[in-house]
C-alpha cells in the first residue's frame, strides 16, 4: 500500500512577485525551463550509495509540483496552473495545483508552500495568521483535510 496523498492548491497570489520568482514558480509547477539559481527551494537533497557502498547526499533539484498527466493513486488527472488575473480585486495571480504526494515529500514541497503563503491574497488569510491553501487527503479517502500554513509551517496530514 503506497502512502500517496492529493494536493490540491487553490490560491490567489499578491502582485509582487520578481521575475526570478516567477521564472522558479514556473518551473516548480512544470511550467517553463529550471532557472539558473534557486532561492525559494535552494537545496533538494538525496541520499544515495557510491560506488563504495558508501552514503552520500547529491543535489537533486527538481519541480515539486510539476506533474501533468494521469494520476497514478488518485483519481483523474495532475495538474498546475498560474494564471494572470486581470481584473479583480483576489489577487494579481491564479495558482491551481493538483498533484500526488509522498510523506517523504513533505519537507522540500513545505518550504515551497511556506513560500506561497508569504505570498498569498490578504482573503486567504486568517485571523490568526494562518494562511488556507487548499486541501489533502490520503489517496483511499473521501474526505479532505485542510492545508494550512501557520508561522511558515505546513500542517501536514499525520
Amino acid at each position: 500500500m503506497a502512502d500517496i496523498f492529493e494536493l490540491m492548491l487553490t490560491l490567489d497570489l499578491r502582485d509582487e512577485l520578481s521575475e526570478e520568482e516567477l521564472a522558479e514558480l514556473r518551473w516548480h509547477l512544470g511550467l517553463g525551463p529550471k532557472p539558473g539559481v534557486l532561492r525559494i527551494v535552494a537545496e533538494f537533497p538525496f541520499v544515495g550509495v557510491d560506488q563504495d557502498g558508501e552514503l552520500v547526499v547529491e543535489d537533486d533539484p527538481h519541480p515539486l509540483l510539476g506533474h501533468h498527466g494521469e494520476a497514478w493513486k488518485v483519481e483523474g488527472a495532475l495538474v498546475s496552473v498560474l494564471a494572470r488575473r486581470e481584473r479583480t480585486s483576489r489577487g494579481t495571480w491564479a495558482l491551481t495545483s493538483r498533484q500526488e504526494i509522498h510523506p517523504d515529500e513533505f519537507d522540500l514541497t513545505g518550504q515551497l508552500l511556506g513560500w506561497l503563503a508569504t505570498k498569498a491574497a490578504d482573503h486567504q488569510r486568517g485571523f490568526d495568521g494562518s494562511v488556507d491553501l487548499g486541501w489533502t487527503r490520503f489517496h483511499e479517502s473521501r474526505r479532505a483535510e485542510p492545508l494550512v500554513v501557520r508561522d511558515g509551517i505546513v500542517e501536514w496530514p499525520s
